[in-house]
């Protein structure tokens, strides 16, 4: 049995990103706070730099800060070369805001911006950093700390790429009950609510990455990526938190002594089973059952470098079948380390219904008004509705506002082959189908299945089923029915071209 894995030069950075107490925090419609009172846990972010073993073969440490200086040029930062995955305990940035922090990064650091890639844990807890809400409570706290954050960002991925030394990955998949269905039927009230549902299916897979060096075994850092909406803490949390993502980085991080890097799955139906509460120890209870459910899979992990072999029978009260670890072929370790990368752009239909600006700013102005007269006659309810449907009215302005014109999006599939492992970057929050697919298509194929992938300029894409059921995810949603199908069948051909190639 080979051994899963990928060689490659690798660095690893963490700093601490969280904003200051009284940051704008509200990004619930039913929450009735606007400031943030505390911090539950740090925000952090971590960059995650692979590139490309050089050709020669050479892979002892000490060739890794010479090459890293020698590629300082955008010219020779090509994605094709590296990626540099940024870990961001946020819940996403708008197409304005994310611009402006790629923008910054790759000029300060001679990165490539398309290899630049930002994973957003997708904390609902963290506050909505969003310059539309700078003049909102706490809003004039927003563009200081995104350019402090883009700065420090920026920072962490010169020192990951100073720490490059050769590396190998290997991946391991187990099984987490945390996340479950989240598209449920109220039949008292004749329609669909966003939360659990006893019934639906959800992905229990969690995929994790073991990276350690070539040299000695020392862990360098671990990858964990799920599908699981982090919104243990909803509406009633006033504090900055990145929801179970921290818990479960404490739980990995004390037990391996290294920085843990989570990547978000396809979670678009997908939640927590406890969930929109506002008590931060079932944030913290389920973070640890997903850090325990990481560590028994790293656990199971074989050694680097070695295949599983059968040995031979050894004659006993039975006859006993041995088998152990072996140094794997060379043929092995040079697929290994071979480097593939591909996007795709496919073209997805806006839905015909897409509201333009001028209505929006119409629909908003009508819940502000509602608002107003609803607070003079005393009238909490009534007040609290206007505001969520506020709030509902503003997103949807930040979706539309700044789209492509014409009637298609140019949506970008990112896929990348480091050895015997694929890693899929995709914009949007994706119904979990989409990675119970490519899993099932490619089933001894190690993917590292990422979404929200530099922001969420898409919204949602729900499944073609779902649409017509009245569910949130189909109202936020910019794209025509069938949209997550076809993402789907063009990131099944772009793996499969990429292991063709091996």
């Amino acid at each position: 049995m080979e051994t899963r894995q990928s060689r490659c030069l690798a660095g690893v950075a963490r700093r601490d990103i969280t904003p200051p107490v009284g940051i704008y925090h509200r990004m619930w419609g039913a929450a009735t706070h606007d400031r943030s009172t505390g911090i539950h846990r740090p925000l952090t972010a971590t960059v995650l730099f692979l590139q490309r073993l050089p050709a020669s073969g050479d892979t002892n440490s000490g060739y890794s800060l010479a090459s890293a200086r020698a590629s300082a040029t955008p010219a020779l930062d090509g994605a094709g070369d590296l990626k540099v995955m940024i870990a961001v305990d946020h819940c996403l940035m708008w197409t304005t805001e994310m611009n402006r922090l790629l923008d910054h990064v790759s000029t300060a650091t001679g990165v490539a911006r398309d290899a630049l890639i930002v994973f957003f844990s997708h904390t609902h807890a963290a506050g909505l950093m969003g310059l539309e809400r700078k003049e909102l409570p706490g809003g004039d706290l927003i563009e200081p700390y995104l350019e402090e954050l883009a700065l420090k960002i920026a920072g962490l991925v010169v020192e990951a790429r100073q720490n490059l030394v050769a590396a190998t990955i290997v991946y391991g998949r187990g099984r987490c009950g945390l996340a479950t269905h989240r598209d449920y039927f109220d039949e008292a009230h004749g329609h669909y609510v966003c939360g659990f549902n006893p019934t639906g299916i959800a992905d229990d897979t969690v995929v994790v990455g073991r990276v350690a060096r070539e040299d000695n075994g020392v862990v360098l850092s671990t990858i964990v990526n799920y599908a699981c909406h982090p919104t243990t803490l909803a509406w009633d949390n006033t504090l900055i938190s990145p929801d179970f993502v921290g818990a479960m980085r404490d739980v990995v991080e004390t037990a391996t002594g290294a920085p843990c890097v989570f990547i978000q799955g396809a979670s678009g139906d997908i939640g927590p089973r406890e969930g929109f509460v506002g008590d931060t120890e079932v944030a913290d209870r389920n973070g640890r059952q997903l850090g325990y459910a990481a560590l028994a899979t790293l656990e199971s992990l074989p050694p680097a470098g070695q295949e599983f072999v059968y040995v031979g029978p050894v004659v006993s009260g039975a006859t006993i079948g041995t088998w152990k670890y072996r140094r794997e072929s060379t043929e092995s370790s040079v697929r290994q380390s071979e480097w593939k990368s591909n996007t795709v752009i496919v073209p997805l239909k806006y839905r015909r219904d897409l509201p333009d600006r001028t209505e929006l700013d119409q629909e908003r102005a009508k819940w502000q008004d509602d608002e107003r007269a609803a607070i003079a006659a005393n009238d909490l309810e009534r007040s609290r509705h206007a505001r969520a449907m506020i709030e509902r009215a503003t997103r949807r302005l930040s979706r539309v506002a700044l789209l492509p014109l014409g009637d298609s999006y140019p949506y970008p599939v990112v896929v990348w082959r480091i050895g015997d492992a694929v890693w899929v970057a995709l914009d949007g929050e994706h119904y979990n189908i989409l990675q119970r697919a490519l899993r099932e298509r490619f089933p001894g194929v190690p993917l590292i299945i990422g979404t929200l992938a530099n922001g969420s300029k898409v919204w949602y894409l729900p499944d073609a089923e779902s649409y017509g059921l009245g569910l949130y995810q189909e109202e936020v949603s910019v794209l025509e029915r069938g949209s997550l199908e076809t993402v789907i069948e063009t990131a099944s051909d772009a793996i499969r071209r990429l292991l063709m190639e091996q």
